[in-house]
């Protein structure tokens, strides 16, 4: 009797059971509810964070493609000017010092639009076209310097570009071959510059190292006879200058070296530009007078 007792007091009764069921069920709809509704929140929250970064890339002034538009056309500026030159400009007007630097600079370029992220392919395009322009302005020219005597001067500056054409193959075909034996080398800092996205065994180094030398170029004629500046190629490399001294810091990955570049060219070009602007439309409206 005792011991049946005991036991009725400890085998716990059918509706205590289903109470504690009924709890168990109860506290886990609570707890899914509220793992519902933090999904729910995070969600939200994400989907809010998405539109702020969606709306920040869409501005303007953060937009790659924006200001890569904007490069793009003015590099189709450059290229008009070259055609545009070809058909009402003189031919003693053209720097063959500055046009083969364009053809080299719009080379690279096109190359680095093609695989820059976004990728360009506006700024592509113009490039390609600025290429068959300068050497059509080359040919144009050379046979300007044939036709005034200058045979000596037509030949060094064939053999100068000829020597040029010859060590840059040589740096494409050993280029990536070196580059990946710096890599494996595992030799430091130099391991570390082969390595780099932008580094000296790219294009995204080579194509602003092109730039420095239009900059290098204006800035050697910066007393250059205004007869003998351009305003429509000018006005291309101005803007060129300021719309690329942006986008070098919107595109992936980002180029210091082809901001600063830019800048320069910014500067330089905008100078020439000035003075013609002065000497044309300025100074002779002033003596017309």
């Amino acid at each position: 009797m005792i011991a049946s007792r005991t036991f009725h007091r400890l085998a716990p009764s059918s509706s205590s059971c289903t109470t504690t069921t009924h709890r168990i069920i109860f506290r886990s709809k609570i707890i899914q509810r509220r793992l519902f509704s933090t999904d729910k929140e995070s969600i939200k929250e994400g989907t809010n964070t998405t539109v702020l970064k969606t709306k920040e890339s869409s501005s303007w002034w953060t937009s790659a493609e924006w200001w890569g538009r904007l490069g793009a056309l003015a590099g189709w500026g450059m290229s008009g000017s070259a055609i545009y030159d070809a058909q009402f400009q003189s031919p003693d007007i053209i720097s063959m010092n500055m046009t083969s630097v364009l053809i080299v600079y719009s080379s690279l370029f096109a190359r680095w639009a093609w695989i820059v992220k976004p990728q360009n392919l506006l700024l592509a395009s113009c490039h390609v076209t600025n290429v068959a322009a300068q050497l059509n302005q080359l040919r144009r020219a050379l046979n300007y310097k044939l036709e005034q005597g200058h045979k000596e001067d037509v030949e060094k500056f064939v053999y100068t570009a000829a020597a040029g054409a010859v060590g840059g193959a040589a740096c494409l075909v050993a280029g990536p071959v070196v580059r990946k034996k710096l890599m494996a080398a595992n030799l430091g800092l130099l391991t570390t510059i082969a390595a780099a996205e932008a580094g000296p065994f790219t294009v995204h180094f080579w194509a602003p190292m092109s730039k420095w030398l239009i900059s290098g170029a204006s800035f050697m004629d910066l007393h250059r006879d205004t007869d003998k500046i351009s305003i429509a190629q000018y006005s291309a490399l101005t803007l060129t200058g300021l719309f690329f001294s942006r986008y070098s810091l919107l595109v992936n990955p980002i180029n210091y070296t082809l901001c600063s570049v830019n800048i320069a060219l910014f500067g330089s070009s905008a100078w020439h530009l000035g003075r013609k602007i002065n000497a044309d439309y300025i100074v002779d409206k002033k003596e017309d007078k």
